[in-house]
Parts: structure tokens; C-alpha cells; sequence
């Protein structure tokens, strides 16, 4: 590895926070924020591409930050899963941009609409690319702080409701996090997640380490939105402007998810049964009350939150099943609901301005009033429930047979149900709000209005996501292979250590368990 492709690794994170303090140096003017929110996702996106194409063609890339060596020093790494996540994500976030060019106004891009959102985007990078524990903590308050400062935008009473419920509940979760990387340094005496693979093995498997296993999975499920500590995401992602919406469900929770699957099958590959039963139950909660609030509410914005948290337990039904078979499936699931989360929330912003109010039960004939608005609903809407041959249903063909080939039949039936559940509450919003007929020409003559002008460039971003995963559901073929390869170096990381910690950092008979293990099986 040669010192210029070790920044590879680095610019991913280090582009946004140029970008972001360009933007702020341009604190009065719109025009020209805009262009660098624009530049610095674009720049953030290329960068992202090449280090997955070089992660691709020769395997893990590490860095570590100021020559100090890993596990001493601070290291970046990428492998499949993390460069590949990294490039989705800002395909997400420049699609959301661009639609926020017209749902944004002057008053919010004084408030720092661009700045936050780019420094955003670098913690969403710093989590995916980081190999250390301590800042993968960091990079979760770089993301918290940015967050908060996006859900106030425009200050209205429910705006700073959902922010303070978003920032308690998360800040709980930084807390248990925070005590979970205290005792497994204590532990251990490291923290870079390489380093803990090889020490942690050598540890007895005692309740100690349990604990420390339980108190990761409670903290990240927090954030990620687990059951049963989910309640503020559909309590606060329904408040912001739909851009701000669209970017946290498509971006936050995935992090959250991402943290899980990275700590238990690198650092507790072999976490005990208490561990492992939890997930599973917390999985199959989420999954089917998820799609049961979805299939409930009247809010068009909330129905919407209550399906991001349905798919965060189809995501952990991967990580709770552990074959590889099953992360494929996991990690193409996370990739489908990156896309499919943000074009639902610029959906609902879409239909919110046309119809003027959020209740389901007050709008009607919007489909009379933009056909295509109700296309791109109605194809992100099948894509979310699993229906062939959209992208969802792909990942969940794979959890299934694994779910079957590991008899976990709970989680199965809870794949299953939560996916019917999701399509009849896609349904039932689809015939109120699209199909059924409205009093007169009044919903069309607004939503109208609605589109004109840099309306269509709202119209344009949702288009451009629908399209997408009606395109990844016919071939889906590059994302299995990628997925594939992802859930192979996680069982097998062997590749990803000598990456972090040099050549020669597995001995012999450490290299042979890591590549011939079933992670967590």
C-alpha cells in the first residue's frame, strides 16, 4: 500500500468538512452556499467512488492518521461494506440536495442549512470508514450535533417538540455507549476494533464480556432505532422540512445499523446467547410494530417514519440470523432502504404541499392531479413492502432462506408479516390520498401550482430515486455481488485486520479460525 492510496481513505471525510466551512464563509449568501453544498456532496461522492473502486480491485485500505501506527494511533479503513455504504450515501444525499435547491428557502440556508448538512455527510463517512470504537463515537456526535441543528430549522413549536425527544433519547444512548467503550478498554486495553478482534477471541466468554456485548447492543440500538427504544423517530422525523426528513431517514438510522453489524461481527463475533436472543426478539418488535404504526397512522409524515423504523428489524433480522447468506441480505437491505427512505419522505413533502396538510383522511385526488407523482409513490411504496420485482424484494428473498436454512422461523414470520403489514398500509395511503376522488378540481388545481417552477426540480430528485430502485430490482445483480463479497469479509476478516494493523498481524493459527468461521454462527 503506497502512501497515495492510503488517502484514498481520507477524503471521503475530508471533502464535506472543507466544503462545510467553505459554505459558512459564505454565511450570506444563498447562491453560492448552494453551489458549495452541491460541489463539496459531488466531490465527497467521486472520492467515495474511486476508494471503492481501489477497495475493490486490492482489497481493504487503512490509514492511520499522523504516522502513528494502529493500534496506537488513530486509523481510517475501508473494505467493501464501508467504501460501498460511503458511495450510497451520497448518491442519497446529493439527490436530496438537489431537492432541497427548491424546498429550502434564504431564511434557512441563513440558519446554516449547507454547513450542517455537510458536516453531516462527514460524520456519516467518519462512522462507515472509521476502525477505531472511541470515534466511531465521535463521529456519532459529529452526526447528533449537525442533526439537531437541521431538525430546528425554521423553529416552529413541533420542530423544537421532536428536537428535544431526538436529543434526549440519543444523548441516553451516547451515555450507554460511552460506558460500553469505558469496560471494554478497561478490558482489553485497546479500542481499535482490529486490535479487539485478536483480544476479544482470547477472552473467556463470561458475563462480563456479555454485559459489555448488551450494552453495545442497547446504545446502538437507540440509535439506530431498535426496539423498544425507537419511539423518537417517528416522534421527531415528521417535523423538519421534508429535505431534513429525507436525509436523517436515509442516512442516520443506516449508521446505527452499520455500527451493529460492524461491532458484533468484528469485535463479538461470538457474543453469547443473551446477546443474540435480545437481537432477535428486538428484531421481530420492531419489524411488525413498525409496519403495525405505519398501517395506523393518519399523519402521511409519520406513516413514513413508522416504515424506516419497520426496515431497521428487517436490516438486525440479518445481523440476528448471522450466515452469510443472511448478510447478504442485510447489507442489500440497507442499501434498498438508504434510497427508498429518502424518496418517501420527498414523496410526502411533495404530496404536503400539493394537498396543503399532512392527514391522510383530508386529502384525495392527487393522482388526477400528477399521474407521476403517484407513480413515483406508488413504485417507491411496492419497492418498501417487497413486492417483485422492485429492490426490496431481493434482500428479503435472502433473509428468508436464511431465516429457513437456520430454522429461525420467529424471524421469518416476522420478515414476512411486517412486509404484508408495510403493503397494506402502502395501499390504504395510495387509495385515500391518490386514488380516491376529490370535491371538485380543488387537490389538482393546487398540486398544480405546486410544480411549477423549481417545483419540477422536486419532481426530478423523487423520479431520480424511483428510477433507481426500479432499476436496481430489475438487474440487482451488481448489488448481490457486492453484498456477496461484503458479508465474506465480515465473517472472514482476516483481510481487514492485516489492513489495520500491518502484515504478520494474525498469527498462524488466529488467520486459519478467522477465514474458515462462521462469524457468528
Amino acid at each position: 500500500m503506497s502512501d497515495a492510496s492510503a488517502w484514498l481513505v481520507v477524503w471521503p471525510v475530508l471533502i464535506p468538512v472543507m466544503a462545510a466551512a467553505l459554505a459558512a464563509a459564505f454565511w450570506g449568501n444563498a447562491r453560492a452556499q448552494g453551489a458549495i453544498g452541491l460541489a463539496g456532496v459531488l466531490g465527497q461522492l467521486v472520492s467515495a467512488i474511486v476508494l471503492f473502486a481501489h477497495v475493490w480491485q486490492n482489497g481493504a485500505l487503512a490509514m492511520s492518521m499522523g504516522g502513528w501506527p494502529a493500534p496506537f494511533g488513530i486509523a481510517l479503513a475501508a473494505d467493501t461494506l464501508g467504501a460501498g455504504l460511503t458511495v450510497v450515501a451520497c448518491v442519497a444525499a446529493l439527490a436530496i440536495l438537489a431537492f432541497g435547491l427548491a424546498d429550502t428557502n434564504a431564511d434557512h440556508h441563513r440558519a446554516g442549512f449547507y454547513p450542517l448538512v455537510l458536516a453531516l455527510m462527514t460524520g456519516v463517512a467518519g462512522a462507515f470508514l472509521t476502525s477505531d470504537v472511541f470515534n466511531l463515537y465521535v463521529w456519532f456526535e459529529v452526526t447528533l450535533i449537525s442533526s439537531f441543528g437541521l431538525i430546528v430549522l425554521g423553529g416552529r413549536r413541533e420542530q423544537i417538540d421532536g428536537a428535544v425527544k431526538y436529543a434526549i433519547l440519543n444523548l441516553i444512548a451516547t451515555t450507554f455507549l460511552l460506558i460500553a467503550i469505558g469496560l471494554l478498554y478497561g478490558l482489553t486495553g485497546t479500542l481499535n476494533m482490529a486490535d479487539l478482534s485478536l483480544k476479544v477471541a482470547d477472552l473467556p466468554q463470561d458475563a462480563v464480556l456479555e454485559t459489555i456485548a448488551l450494552l453495545f447492543l442497547v446504545s446502538l440500538g437507540m440509535k439506530a432505532a431498535l426496539f423498544p427504544l425507537y419511539f423518537w423517530l417517528p416522534a421527531a422525523y415528521h417535523t423538519p422540512l421534508p429535505t431534513v426528513s429525507a436525509i436523517f431517514a436515509a442516512l442516520l438510522t443506516k449508521v446505527g445499523v452499520y455500527a451493529l453489524i460492524r461491532v458484533f461481527l468484528t469485535v463479538f463475533p461470538e457474543s453469547g446467547e443473551l446477546a443474540r436472543e435480545a437481537m432477535i426478539w428486538a428484531a421481530v418488535a420492531t419489524m411488525v410494530l413498525g409496519a403495525l404504526g405505519a398501517l395506523a397512522e393518519a399523519d402521511i409524515r409519520r406513516f413514513v417514519s413508522f416504515t424506516v423504523v419497520s426496515g431497521v428489524g428487517v436490516m438486525i433480522a440479518g445481523l440476528a440470523i448471522g450466515s452469510e447468506t443472511a448478510l447478504i441480505g442485510a447489507i442489500f437491505y440497507i442499501v434498498h432502504s438508504i434510497i427508498i427512505s429518502a424518496a418517501l419522505f420527498m414523496a410526502a413533502g411533495l404530496v404536503v404541499r400539493a394537498g396543503r396538510t399532512a392527514q391522510v383522511e383530508d386529502l384525495a385526488g392527487l393522482y388526477k392531479g400528477s399521474p407521476l407523482l403517484a407513480i413515483g409513490f406508488l413504485l417507491v411504496g411496492l419497492s418498501l413492502a417487497g413486492v417483485p420485482p422492485f429492490a426490496g424484494f431481493w434482500p428479503k428473498v435472502y433473509l428468508v432462506q436464511a431465516g429457513l436454512a437456520e430454522q429461525s422461523y420467529m424471524l421469518v414470520a416476522g420478515i414476512l408479516l411486517s412486509g404484508f403489514l408495510t403493503l397494506l398500509a402502502v395501499g390504504r395511503t395510495f387509495a385515500i390520498a391518490f386514488w380516491r376522488a376529490a370535491p371538485g378540481d380543488a387537490a389538482p388545481a393546487r398540486l398544480t401550482e405546486a410544480l411549477q417552477g423549481e417545483g419540477r426540480l422536486l419532481y426530478a430528485s423523487l423520479g431520480a430515486l424511483a428510477i433507481l430502485t426500479f432499476a436496481i430490482g430489475l438487474y440487482s445483480a451488481p448489488v448481490v455481488e457486492a453484498s456477496t463479497r461484503a458479508a465474506g469479509e465480515l465473517l472472514a476478516p482476516g483481510p481487514y485486520i492485516e489492513a489495520v494493523l500491518g502484515e504478520g498481524a494474525l498469527p498462524a493459527d488466529t488467520a486459519i479460525r478467522v477465514e474458515t468461521g462462521e462469524g457468528g454462527e
